[in-house]
This record gives structure tokens, C-alpha cells and sequence, in this order.
């Protein structure tokens, strides 16, 4: 599996297929395997004539953990996403983000739009900007010695989710505690690439994607039908309204 440095930490990554180039940010305690390879995106996008690249944040993955909740601000995340770009030499693309992947690809629009051609923001609503999902509880159920210990649903299923996929629990705690930070509403009116906003209708820890598309001008809202936060990433309707507003982006 392919890796670089960014700084002192390492990141790992996949570049495959041949077209346009779209990043892909996965979410929180997920990687780019559960996020983006193993629901047919990695495939699908190729099919359809596109360079995939994909990373796995810090924390996350393949890549290196730190224990540091300095270490996962958003900002700084965003800069391994635009380092890995320019690891392989690709000065603007696409970017799709889930959830916490949603936050980041939001901040690189806002602040680096020249990077991006668009933005596809999943999983992720009016959370952007007035908060909500996973939260102190969570980490608290990362942090504890097992499952059974855990009595919050929400974070019972994160903890569930993490020991399925033998992550890092104390680096996700850390990352959880570290990338807090919202978008205000003056920044998500800010930004000025061509966004589409995709959220299932039963995701409670997005928010509303309407909410957040009065206030990006010119987005574009994709309501995912009978969807909540998990069972949205791999939905077929998420995956035709990303193509096909990728087909009609500038």
C-alpha cells in the first residue's frame, strides 16, 4: 500500500484508475476502505472515467496514530488531504467528503477553493455549522475497557463499529477530541466552488441538508430516501446524484 510523509506522519493512501481526479475523505473512525472501497465507490468511479484517490486520515487506517487531540484539528487534517494532492502532483480536483470527511472537504473549499473543482459534502448537513454527532460520550465509550462498559447507544455503536475494524480507540479519541471545530455560518456562505450536499432522510447526526444548502449559494441538495447516517455511504441514489453532478460541474 502505497504511503508518504506529511511532517512526521505518515499517510496512507491508494491512486487508481485514469480521468478526472477526485479525493475522497473518509469519516470518523472509518478509513478508506470501509468508507470507499468495500460500498463500490473505488470502482464505480473508475467506471465511470475518474482517477480515485483516497487517503487514510491520521489516526486512521494505515496511516500514522497520534495521541495528541492537538494534532486533529480540522486544519490541519485538510492540509494532509492538499499534501497528498501535491504528493502526486495533482494541483486541483474534486473532493468528496463523509461526515468528519464532509468537515474537511468544506474547510479546503472555503480556504483553498483554487485546489478544488467541486465539493461533494456527504453525511454531513447543518452539523457543519451548528454542530451535533458524535461528542464527549463517544469518546468516553472509546476510552472504556470494553463494549460491555458502554451504556450511550451512540456510543455503543461507535465503539462496536471501532473494535469491527481494530482501530486505534486512543487515537480516535484524541482525533474526536481534536477536530470539534465548526464552520460558521459567514464561512459555509463563503465558499465558492460548486458543492452538492448529500444526507440521508433519517441521518441525525448530519443535520439537515436543506438547512446548510440555504446557506452555500448555489448548492445543490441531495436528500438520500430511508437512510441514516451508517447505511447512507454505499446508497445507489448517493451514487447516481454524485455522478451526476459530477457530469455537469464546469
Amino acid at each position: 500500500m502505497p504511503s508518504f510523509h506529511h511532517g512526521a506522519v505518515e499517510i496512507a493512501y491508494l491512486d487508481e484508475g485514469e480521468g478526472d481526479p477526485i479525493v475522497l475523505v473518509h469519516g470518523f473512525a472509518s478509513s478508506k476502505g470501509v468508507n470507499w472501497v468495500y460500498p463500490a465507490w473505488v470502482s464505480e468511479l473508475k467506471k465511470n472515467g475518474r482517477r480515485v484517490i483516497a487517503l487514510d486520515l491520521r489516526g486512521h487506517g494505515h496511516s500514522g496514530k497520534l495521541y495528541d487531540l492537538e494534532q486533529y484539528s480540522i486544519e490541519i487534517m485538510a492540509a494532509d488531504t492538499l499534501a497528498l494532492m501535491d504528493h502526486l502532483k495533482t494541483a486541483r480536483a474534486d473532493m468528496m467528503g463523509y461526515s468528519m470527511g464532509g468537515r474537511i472537504t468544506a474547510y479546503v473549499a472555503r480556504y483553498q477553493p483554487e485546489r478544488l473543482r467541486s465539493a461533494i459534502l456527504g453525511g454531513i448537513g447543518i452539523g457543519l455549522v451548528e454542530g451535533g454527532g458524535p461528542g464527549r460520550t463517544v469518546a468516553e465509550a472509546l476510552e472504556a475497557p470494553s463494549l460491555d462498559d458502554v451504556t450511550d447507544p451512540v456510543g455503543r455503536t461507535f465503539r462496536a463499529f471501532a473494535d469491527q475494524t481494530r482501530s486505534d480507540r486512543r487515537a480516535l479519541a484524541a482525533c474526536l477530541r481534536g477536530s470539534r471545530r465548526l464552520m460558521t455560518e459567514k464561512e459555509a456562505s463563503e465558499i465558492t466552488v460548486p458543492v452538492l450536499i448529500a444526507v440521508g432522510t433519517t441521518d441525525e447526526i448530519a443535520g439537515s441538508a436543506d438547512a446548510l444548502g440555504k446557506i452555500i449559494p448555489g448548492s445543490q441538495v441531495l436528500n438520500i430516501p430511508n437512510r441514516d447516517h451508517m447505511r447512507a455511504v454505499g446508497d445507489k441514489v448517493y451514487k447516481a446524484g454524485v455522478l451526476e453532478f459530477l457530469s455537469r460541474r464546469p
